[in-house]
């Protein structure tokens, strides 16, 4: 399950980051962050090469390391996704972690379509962090 999950605004502002552990939590900040860089990059070569409305949302692996891998996806809106997965997970497949950010892309457009959100803001919807939580496997009581 993903250990990391992130939902990042259009000018790479975080507007909702979650951690599994709060003992890796630095060293998953420095992971997402850095991939924002990745994702902008691949960004930039699909819209000179496909165009703007013919880009695939996701945009699969970022970048892997021996710890981790870290996955995204981009919304039309270019509100930017992010999963990390620990790399111990090799039972993991593709189509396991497009389904998880159809889920959280979901999730995201009811918060968008609350009335009382305003857009740009930190999300604090208790409905999407029991998704996330569920995407990350953490069970609540």
């Amino acid at each position: 399950m993903a250990v990391c999950v992130a939902v990042i605004g259009k000018e790479n502002s975080p507007l909702y980051i979650s951690c599994a552990n709060q003992e890796q939590e630095l060293s998953l900040h420095y992971s997402l962050h850095t991939s924002l860089d990745v994702v902008e990059e691949k960004l930039a070569n699909t819209t000179k090469t496909a165009g703007a409305d013919n880009r695939e949302l996701y945009l699969g692996s970022l970048y892997s390391s021996e710890h981790q891998k870290v996955f995204g996806y981009v919304t039309n809106t270019r509100i930017k996704f992010i999963i990390i997965v620990d790399n111990s997970n090799t039972t993991l497949r593709d189509n396991e972690i497009r389904q998880m950010f159809r889920k959280l892309h979901t999730a995201y457009t009811n918060i968008m379509a609350n009335p009382f959100y305003i857009p740009g803001e930190n999300i604090s919807s208790t409905k999407f962090d029991s998704m996330v939580k569920g995407i990350m496997g953490i069970r609540e009581n």
